[in-house]
């Protein structure tokens, strides 16, 4: 990938995010995954639909590089605003569009485990690179960015884009799911180890799983050298989510010879999201963009 960004102050970048936060999300566009229903969909309620919210940059920013958002919350509920809205407009202000990805969940419309938010993510990279040329994307260019449980849905993307979790419909679904790169904030990623989160487990994969199941669903024992590119986001002082999670996931990464870099802040706490007035951890927005512009 070779990816130009003009890099903004982080402070800025910050404080224009929370005074942006009132702006309405409906004045950007937003696409159904699936217009004729989602795979395995149990009614047609708003949560039985999984959609984009579409943020393009600026033609005149554009950079030619695209992220798929991934909202974290226990695959319980997403949170919209700081993992999402927030983050788009980050991206946006740098030449990066950001689509941000309504997956469905265990309290979504019916109700959803597995594989329904993988087949969401799948669909979202694939409506991404197949629409490239009316967004003006690179398809070349198109990373996954996942929070906390949103982090384990885009680890698995970029883990089990090799599986087809849908059947083909369209002439969307040619396209590679793969990710070109992904950005995992505080995530989680184990579900066999003492750290690891049980309320994103469990609602992802029920009480009483099989172990078989667990195991492919860990996905720092997915990783090959065929995993994207990875930038990792941590604070040692997480008590929800562990750092351990991403250590383990980077040890994967170098273990597999896969690009990778991972920064732990000593404070943070859980979902601090673009961490405005929570100290160094912020800078991790200057971090990130960096990362990119040197890939």
């Amino acid at each position: 990938m070779n990816l130009y960004f003009r890099v903004t102050s982080v402070c800025v970048i910050t404080s224009m995010m929370v005074a942006s936060t009132a702006l309405a999300a409906d004045s950007h566009k937003v696409e159904l995954l699936w217009p004729d229903g989602a795979p395995g969909a149990k009614g047609d309620d708003d949560g039985d639909k999984p959609t984009l919210t579409i943020y393009l940059p600026e033609e005149d920013k554009a950079a030619g590089a695209a992220v798929v958002i991934c909202p974290g919350g226990g695959y319980g509920h997403l949170a919209m605003d700081h993992e999402g809205h927030q983050i788009a407009r980050w991206l946006n202000s740098f030449g990066v569009a950001g689509f941000i990805l309504k997956y469905r969940h265990s309290r979504s419309g019916a109700g959803y485990r597995h594989p329904a938010p993988l087949q969401d993510a799948q669909r979202a990279v694939r409506m991404v690179r197949s629409g490239a040329k009316r967004w003006n994307i690179d398809p070349g260019r198109i990373g996954i960015m996942g929070f906390s449980a949103g982090g384990h849905l885009a680890s698995s993307a970029g883990t089990h884009f090799q599986n087809r979790y849908s059947d083909a419909r369209d002439t969307i679904d040619r396209s590679s799911c793969r990710p070109d790169f992904m950005i995992l904030m505080y995530p989680v990623v184990s579900f066999t180890e003492s750290f690891t989160h049980k309320g994103s487990r469990r609602n992802l994969l029920g009480e009483n799983p099989d172990s078989e199941l667990v195991e492919n669903l860990s996905n720092e024992k997915q990783v090959t050298s065929e995993t994207p590119p990875t930038f990792l986001v941590h604070a040692n002082d997480d008590k929800p989510v562990p750092p351990e999670n991403s250590i383990y996931f980077y040890l994967a990464l170098r273990k597999a010879n896969v690009p990778a870099e991972m920064h732990i802040y000593e404070k943070g706490g859980h979902g601090f999201g673009p961490g405005a007035e929570k100290g160094a951890v912020a800078s991790w927005m200057t971090r990130c963009s960096d990362w990119m512009q040197s890939r």
